[in-house]
Order: structure tokens, then C-alpha cells, then sequence
């Protein structure tokens, strides 16, 4: 830019900033036209007042009223037009009739078409829920004569599960399992009416029409099979068909259809399907329970993963892969969609109920869930699926991959077992185990504590070696220590440490020989510590003072919320965790004076101490039947330590050190390499004396 447009512009901007300055408003100006705006608003609120005080009213037009009339005479004369608002119309002898209902006011067809009313506030707002009203019809086109009805309920029943379907949106409004009970009701319901709602989104080119929002004709086919049918303008029909498998917990759900075609183009191939759960809370454990509910899905092929929401806190995802299942679960429950083809992508949310909500004791958290199906306008059944509505028992969730011979439907995922190394051991040997006892022991405390005992035989060549190696060192520990006191230089380490390696091999000891067959030991206590809480088998099962095995035997409670202690505990204390931590401090004090290293080490020794402490404040809250299984595991600890000890003397071992001193001495591999590091490190020291003498 040149130095003459650079000073234009600066011209222009200063007559422009100086006309605006010049034709401001004065204060007297200002004050004038407020003045007036005023006037204007009083004048109007004067009218508004004259219109209400003389009754005027809004009105609905001839085009409206002829509208109204068209929508009512296609529709069966015993139906009303019927939305959210509360407009519930119908045709009588040719003329209309019904009430529409706002503000918790019923105003009659008759005042509605009035052009006077003694509320005209109320007045309007009927007439504009009447023009919403036809909006909705308008858009739903052929759909919209199924816009009217009145809801009903339909039962399908078997031996293990009772389902209720609604005819307003033609879902599976209510779930009850049978055999199974809440911690405070004699009956478990999976979902109640409004909390489990799901809706097929269909579309042509311009409408969308949400399934949710249509009354349906239920006709029963037979006992255990149920249509929900939608008979559309032109002849055209859309319905699901519902069919309760006998004797399992499966529902099939089929989407069948005729001449479609008319109200769907061809060139529409998928379906959008929209599913919300308010996942109910069932028992006495609030916290675990809530700790194991979301949303669990599996991608499709026989290799796919199965994947879930954060279970800890709120989450949302987005999933690109395609979907076999989708599952709305909790600790011990679940509502599982399968598709016998596949879902095309998915999004999901899972939200916990807020503390503060009035319903927080009723539910444990939201979920949605929001998928897309293959569709063609033209297939009789273009979508299939099955509803699998039950327990999270093993066996009964693995006997239903028979309903998808071409993948593995990993059902069985939904159970939380752990990580693959623990969910194999649950899997292969701690369930089949646990099945096998129940067929002939009833008391569940019983079956948990022969399972144990089985456990620690197994173990028992494990744990004998590590006592062995314990007991070892503790008596090598004096000789030990004098060899420390010995060689207490540091240029005399490696002589130190062939020496105390000599005498290790001489008594068959290791330092790690304690350590090893315990660290063999830990898979199976960690996948027990994954097991108790989600064996359904232990639901409801008393033992002792332990009204539930899968809840915290709670022996004193209190409602205060005590600072620190609610945090920790929650708002009771568990008896059986409390005998487990007096047992694991009982059991460290016995190992601490069986090992060489507890005086040496003072702080690992206060550790052993704090460790069972800690463990109070985290097992308080899990299943009684957990603290009750390691309670009985470290009680048969002890009593092995004891038996060992039997077997394990002094003498023994010094007879042992005697004896392989006596044999012919073969160097290992590690002694020569451990030698040879010596000699050349005697022979550094020699030329750096060497050094100094020259020096």
C-alpha cells in the first residue's frame, strides 16, 4: 500500500468517526425515545388485556379443521387421536368430538372451536397442542392412523421367564425371572414398564417413522408366539413377531412385513434402532453391583472381541466395527439383543445414576444405545434377533452359542472372571469344580470350604516346597552371618558371595526357593478373588450369620455418615472380613519368625502388619463369601505351616549340609563363572597395589 491510499483511508476514517460523533443522540433525545418505546408496550399490553378481557381467542382455520376431519374418517371409529399432550379426539355420528387436556385443564371440543373463552390462556394452548397434534399426523403419513390407540399388555410365560409386551411400540415392556428374588422384593424384574424402551426408525425420502411412537394390533399366533402388527395405508404391513423359546430364557424377535415397498423405497437399506435402559437395581450390595453394570458388546466373526463401557464411571463410544450382540447389564443380570445377521455401527452411552437422585436406590445406571440394521423394503423378515433376558450363570449363558452355528457367541464374557490367564482357570477349573460339589452338597458355606481344601491339596506340593526353602534359610541364617562378618569389606564381595552360594548348594537352599513356588500360587488366588463376586450361585445363599454369600455380611451397620470411616468401610462392618484380617495378621506373625530376613529388614516386617489392615478396609464391602473363602484358606495356611514344621527340623537340615559337604564336589557352571569373576578381580587389586608401590 502507498503512502498516499494509506492516507485516504486515514481521511475517510476520521470524517467517518466525526459524523458519527457529530449525529449521536442527545440525553434529551435518548430520554424521548424510551419515552415512546413505552408507550408502544403499554399500548399493547393494553390491547392484550381488552383481547382477553373480551374473550378473543386463537382459532383453528378451515384447512385445519378439514385436515383434522380427514385424518379422524381414516381411522377405526372406536379410536382417538391421541399424543403427549393430551389431545384425544374422534369421529361421532360424522362430527368430532373429545377432550384435549393442558396445564391439567380438560377443555371440550366444543370450547376449543369457540372464538370465546373465559381462559384464553389455557384456550390457546389447547389449540396449539390440536395443530402439533396434526403436524405429527402429517409427517407420519401412512403410519399415521396407528398414531391412536390404547395401550395393552400381552403375556408370554414359560417355566424360567415371564414377558409382557406393550402395544404401544410393540416392545417387551416388563421382564420377571422366575426363581430369583431382589434383596427387598419376593419377585426379580429385570425391567419394569418405561424402563426398557426400544424403537425401529424406518425412512422414505422425506419422513422418518419411529416405531416407538405407533399402537400396534397384537394377534396371537399361538401360546408362545405373539404378533405385533402395524396395517398400514394401501394394504401395506409392518410388525414384529414375538416368540418365547420353551423352557430357556431366549425371546426371538422377527421384523416381518408386506408390499413395503409402497411406503419404503427400495433404495433405503438400513434401519436406524434406538434402545434405552434404566438398568434396575437388584441387590443388597449396591456398590459391587453398580461396580458390574454397563453396556458389553461383541464384534462379529468367530475371533471377535467382546468389549464393554467403563464400568467405573460415566462413558460413551463409538464403535465403526460391526456388532454381533449388544448387551444392558449388571452384576448378575442381563438384557442381551443378538442379531442373526449383524448391527452396522453402534453408539453407546452408559451413565450412572447421581447420588443425589431421587430414584438412585431404584436404578444403577442409564444406558442408550444406538445402532443401524441391513434393510430391504421388499423381504418378508428382513431382520431377525433374540432377546436373551437372564441370569449370568456360566453354564446356562454357554449352552446358548447353539443358536449361532457359524461364530462363537462368547455369552459367557458378560461373567467379569478376570483377565485371560484368571478367566482360564475360573473357566477350565474353578467352575467346572464348583458345579461338580453342587450336585451333591446343598449348603453352598460347605461346597466353599471342600472346594478350598481341594484347592490347598492341589497346592500342597507348591506350598511344602516353599516352607521347606523358608525353614532353610532360617537355620542357614547364623552361618550366614558369620560369613558376613568375615568378609565385611567390600573389595571381598565376590569371595562373600561364594562362600554363602557354597553353603546354599551344600543345603539344597535358595533365596528364591520361598518366593518361586508362592509366585506359582498367585493365579489361582487372584482368579478366586474374580470368582466370588460373580458366581450367581452364591446369590441369596445363606451361611452362618451371612444372610448372602454374594453380599457383605453386615453384623453391625449405622445410617450417620461418619467422615473418613464411611469413605473407607461404607456404613457397616463385615465379621467375616474381620476374621480374615486377624488370620492374615496371625499368619504373618507366624512367617516373619520363620524367615532369616525378618530382622534384618525391619520395614518389610511392619509391612506384613499393615498389609492385612489395608485388605480390611477393601474386602469390607466385597461378598461375604470372598472374606469367607480366604478366612478358611489361610486357617488351612497356618495348620500346613505347622504340619511342615513337624517334618522340617534343624537337624534334619544340618544332617543335609553334612551330607552334600561329604560328596565329591562338582563346581556348576555358575560357581566357575562365579571363580573366575574372582580371580580377575584379585588380579586388578594386585596391579593397582602394583601402581602404588611404583608411585
Amino acid at each position: 500500500m502507498d503512502k498516499n491510499s494509506l492516507i485516504g483511508m486515514l481521511l475517510m476514517g476520521v470524517v467517518i468517526f466525526g459524523f458519527m460523533w457529530l449525529n449521536q443522540p442527545s440525553e434529551a433525545e435518548l430520554a424521548e425515545r424510551q419515552r415512546q418505546l413505552d408507550s408502544i408496550a403499554a399500548v399493547e399490553k393494553a390491547e392484550q388485556t381488552r383481547n382477553i378481557a373480551a374473550g378473543n381467542v386463537d382459532t383453528l382455520s378451515v384447512s385445519e379443521l378439514a385436515h383434522l376431519q380427514s385424518v379422524l374418517e381414516k381411522m377405526p371409529q372406536d379410536n382417538a387421536v391421541i399424543n403427549s399432550e393430551g389431545v384425544m379426539l374422534a369421529l361421532k355420528d360424522g362430527k368430532i368430538t373429545g377432550t384435549v387436556t393442558v396445564r391439567d385443564t380438560t377443555v371440550q371440543w366444543d370450547e376449543v372451536t369457540a372464538t370465546t373463552s373465559a381462559n384464553p390462556a389455557v384456550h390457546n394452548l389447547a389449540i396449539q397442542a390440536v395443530q402439533r397434534a396434526l403436524d405429527m399426523y402429517a409427517k407420519n403419513g401412512s403410519f399415521a392412523a396407528s398414531l391412536a390407540g390404547t395401550e395393552q399388555m400381552v403375556t408370554l410365560e414359560n417355566d424360567s421367564l415371564k414377558v409382557e409386551l406393550s402395544t404401544k411400540g410393540g416392545v417387551i415392556s416388563r421382564a420377571t425371572l422366575k426363581g430369583y428374588k431382589t434383596y427387598k422384593d419376593p419377585t426379580l424384574v429385570l425391567f419394569d414398564k418405561g424402563d426398557n424402551e426400544y424403537s425401529f426408525t424406518l425412512s422414505n425420502n422425506t419422513q422418518r417413522f419411529e416405531t416407538k411412537n405407533f399402537f400396534f394390533e397384537p394377534k396371537r399366533i399361538n401360546d408362545s408366539t405373539v404378533l405385533m402388527n402395524l396395517q398400514l395405508e394401501g394394504g401395506a404391513q409392518w410388525g414384529l413377531k414375538y416368540t418365547l423359546v420353551p423352557g430357556s430364557y431366549m425371546v426371538r424377535m422377527e421384523m416381518v412385513q408386506q408390499d413395503m415397498n409402497r411406503v419404503i423405497p427400495l433404495n433405503i437399506n438400513l434401519v436406524d434402532f434406538d434402545w434405552h435402559q434404566k438398568i434396575s437395581r437388584h441387590e443388597f450390595g449396591k456398590t459391587f453391583e453398580e461396580r458390574w453394570s454397563g453396556i458389553c458388546y461383541k464384534l462379529t466373526g468367530k475371533d471377535g472381541d467382546v468389549e464393554t463401557t467403563s464400568e467405573s464411571g460415566n462413558d460413551e463410544k463409538e464403535i465403526n466395527d460391526r456388532l454381533k450382540w449388544v448387551s444392558a447389564k449388571n452384576q448378575f443380570f442381563s438384557t442381551v439383543l443378538i442379531a442373526d445377521s449383524a448391527f452396522t455401527t453402534a453408539k453407546v452411552s452408559s451413565i450412572a445414576t447421581e447420588k443425589d437422585a431421587p430414584d438412585y436406590e431404584k436404578y444403577l445406571k442409564d444406558v442408550n444405545i444406538h445402532t443401524m440394521i441391513p434393510y430391504s423394503s421388499n423381504k418378508a423378515n428382513p431382520a431377525s434377533f433374540y432377546f436373551y433376558l437372564g441370569p449370568n450363570r456360566y453354564k446356562t449363558l454357554s449352552s446358548y452359542d447353539k443358536y449361532s452355528p457359524k461364530e462363537d457367541l462368547k455369552l459367557t464374557r458378560l461373567i467379569p472372571l478376570g483377565w485371560t490367564l484368571f478367566r482360564w482357570i475360573n473357566a477350565g477349573v474353578i467352575i467346572p469344580v464348583f458345579d461338580w460339589l453342587g450336585k451333591f452338597i446343598s449348603n453352598y458355606g460347605i461346597i466353599i470350604l471342600v472346594l478350598t481344601f481341594l484347592i490347598k491339596m492341589v497346592l500342597w506340593p507348591l506350598t511344602y516346597k516353599s516352607y521347606v526353602s523358608q525353614a532353610k534359610m532360617r537355620i542357614l541364617a547364623p552361618d550366614i552371618a558369620k560369613i558376613n562378618e568375615q568378609y565385611p569389606n567390600q573389595e571381598d564381595a565376590l569371595k562373600k558371595q561364594q562362600k554363602t552360594m557354597e553353603l546354599y548348594r551344600m543345603a539344597g537352599a535358595s533365596p528364591m526357593g520361598g518366593c518361586l513356588p508362592m509366585l506359582l500360587q498367585m493365579p489361582i488366588l487372584i482368579a478366586m478373588f474374580t470368582f466370588f463376586p460373580s458366581c450367581i450361585e452364591l446369590r441369596g445363599q445363606s451361611f452362618l450369620w451371612a444372610n448372602d454369600l454374594s453380599a457383605p455380611d453386615k453384623i453391625i451397620q449405622w445410617s450417620a455418615n461418619i467422615p473418613i470411616i464411611s469413605s473407607l468401610l461404607g456404613n457397616h462392618l463385615s465379621l467375616f472380613c474381620l476374621l480374615m484380617t486377624g488370620t492374615n495378621i496371625l499368619y504373618n506373625y507366624i512367617t516373619s519368625k520363620s524367615q532369616a530376613s525378618s530382622q534384618s529388614m525391619p520395614g518389610m516386617k511392619i509391612m506384613l502388619y499393615m498389609m492385612p489392615l489395608m485388605f480390611f478396609f477393601w474386602f469390607n464391602n466385597y461378598a461375604s463369601g470372598l472374606s469367607y473363602y480366604y478366612f478358611i484358606a489361610l486357617l488351612m495356611t497356618i495348620a500346613q505351616t505347622y504340619i511342615s514344621r513337624m517334618f522340617i527340623t534343624e537337624d534334619k537340615v544340618r544332617a543335609t549340609i553334612a551330607a552334600n559337604a561329604a560328596k565329591p564336589k562338582k563346581k556348576s557352571k555358575w560357581m566357575a563363572r562365579l571363580e573366575e569373576a574372582q580371580k580377575l578381580q584379585q588380579q586388578q587389586q594386585k596391579r593397582q597395589q602394583g601402581k602404588g608401590k611404583r608411585r
